[in-house]
């Protein structure tokens, strides 16, 4: 072999080698960090090992250095931290509604998974996390406005307590960029005005057709009005609306979705 020869090949392994160093760190096979994630909620789209109650989801927002999450019940909201691809959360503080038990106990599932240290990746706007037999699949959700869509009631609150709605009822409110806004209680139909800020809603009289309902959809009905009164005050997350008013056993609420 030449030197000429030899040199040619040692200056082709060099590059080889460059070549093979370059995929691995241009390959970031879904890690992610907390900067990755801050300021994005995410929905899930399935969960497996875990049968969720019918009807519900789970939502994930991401700040800095804090996450909040709900299940379908109480929301759940704690520090996080990641480090090699593995989520470290809470402890979480949590809201305090009694909700039926199924809930309650997706809510003890929900805080024992994330406290698990399941794994987290993140492709595009697809999140997910896994422990054990559990993989729960997210997607990220663009936040719902809200004026000119229409919320649907999921879940009514009253006496410290949040209710899910009747089978066969669909309650809505819809606000239009006139500040008016459009009443569906499930029994009857009504308009009237609103004010909006930046978090509260004033609403003025709402006027309502007179149509006798059967007695599920009336209690519906009575629980969508007591709300659509006066101020109240509001919160956004991603497709999800809520709505309360008054204080303590007072208060009263509406928990609505986008849709």
């Amino acid at each position: 072999m030449t030197p000429r020869t030899a040199i040619a090949l040692l200056a082709l392994a060099g590059l080889t080698v460059a070549a093979c160093g370059s995929d691995d760190d241009g390959s970031s096979g879904g890690s992610v960090t907390a900067a990755d994630l801050d300021g994005r909620t995410f929905v899930s789209t399935e969960v497996t090992g875990y049968d969720l109650v019918e009807g519900t989801e789970i939502n994930m927002t991401f700040l800095a250095d804090s996450m909040s999450v709900s299940g379908g019940c109480n929301s759940m909201n704690g520090g996080f931290e990641i480090d090699e691809g593995v989520l470290t959360a809470g402890p979480f503080a949590a809201t305090m509604m009694a909700c039926d038990l199924p809930l309650m106990d997706q809510d003890t599932w929900l805080n024992e998974f994330l406290s698990s240290l399941p794994t987290i990746e993140l492709d595009g706007e697809t999140l997910t996390l896994a422990s054990g037999d559990t993989t729960m699949t997210l997607d990220e959700l663009q936040p719902s406005t809200l004026v000119d869509t229409t919320w649907t009631v999921t879940g009514t609150v009253a006496n410290e307590a949040v209710s899910s709605v009747p089978a066969d009822s669909t309650a809505s409110i819809t606000i239009a960029p006139d500040d008016s806004v459009s009443v569906d209680t499930s029994c009857n139909t009504g308009s009237g005005s609103v004010e909006i800020t930046d978090t509260t809603l004033t609403f003025g009289p709402i006027a309502t057709t007179k149509m006798a309902c059967p007695p599920e959809q009336t209690e519906l009905e009575n629980s969508v009005l007591s709300v659509l009164q006066g101020e109240v005050t509001y919160t956004i997350d991603g497709d999800s609306l809520s709505l309360r008013s008054g204080e303590g056993a007072d208060e009263v609420g509406l928990e609505l979705t986008a849709g």
